[in-house]
């Protein structure tokens, strides 16, 4: 990974009164644009991947932000109720457009799962961002395809960019795509070929998890810098 970032842990101060922890990279050449990035449900803020892509963005010129959501920074393995983590969005976003070293970025929301389907949420709900980062966008649960998460996509505006997996169980590509041809809310989908939700591949294919995630994090940053 390369490096010429500076990362520090941040504390951010919620709504009802609470914290939750989070890491900030900052690029030391050039802070035009943040990428904030939150977890999965069954992950908190260090899982890996997430790790990856938060340091692989920062090192190529875009300050990142990762946070944790309130259950996982209790230690707990279940997720809030869904006004909770929304909250806990709302609360990370002002806290980056407050910070003096941030306030000027574009901002671009998202995280993996769970997480970037919360920031899509507070957005339709009114929150302004500049765009999004869909890492595996969970568009209707596992083997339940008559269930769409789309309910809100209709009220999006900011521009979207799609990284999902073609074996990925909750998300039939297929499905996102007829759910994105009709609205008017400019998108982008790159597929990760033999993905999982989880971006694993299968070993036939003879490529690596590192390799995997060196094309997304290339893929969110040329598609950030394209925004700007």
């Amino acid at each position: 990974m390369p490096t010429g970032n500076d990362s520090k842990k941040v504390r951010i101060h919620l709504e009802d009164g609470g914290a939750v922890s989070g890491r900030l990279c900052l690029p030391r050449d050039r802070r035009d644009a943040l990428l904030v990035l939150a977890h999965g449900a069954g992950n908190d803020m260090d899982n890996p991947f997430l790790s990856f892509v938060h340091e692989g963005v920062a090192a190529s010129g875009i300050a990142s932000l990762k946070f944790n959501f309130p259950y996982k920074e209790a230690g707990r393995r279940a997720p809030e109720s869904k006004a909770k983590l929304q909250a806990t969005w709302r609360s990370v976003i002002k806290w980056a457009r407050s910070h003096p070293e941030l306030c000027d970025c574009a901002l671009f929301a998202g995280g993996k799962s769970l997480g970037g389907r919360m920031a899509s949420l507070v957005v339709a709900e009114g929150e302004s961002v500049d765009g999004f980062v869909f890492l595996g966008y969970p568009l209707h649960p596992a083997r339940k395809k008559d269930q769409l998460r789309i309910a809100h996509f209709g009220a999006l505006r900011p521009p979207a960019l799609f990284i999902q997996g073609n074996r990925d169980a909750l998300c039939d590509l297929s499905l996102l795509r007829d759910a994105l041809k009709d609205i008017d809310w400019p998108t982008e989908v790159h597929v990760i070929n033999g993905g999982d939700h989880s971006f694993n591949v299968p070993k036939g294919l003879g490529v690596t998890d590192q390799r995997v995630w060196e094309e997304i994090v290339t893929t969110v940053c040329e598609w950030i810098t394209r925004q700007q």
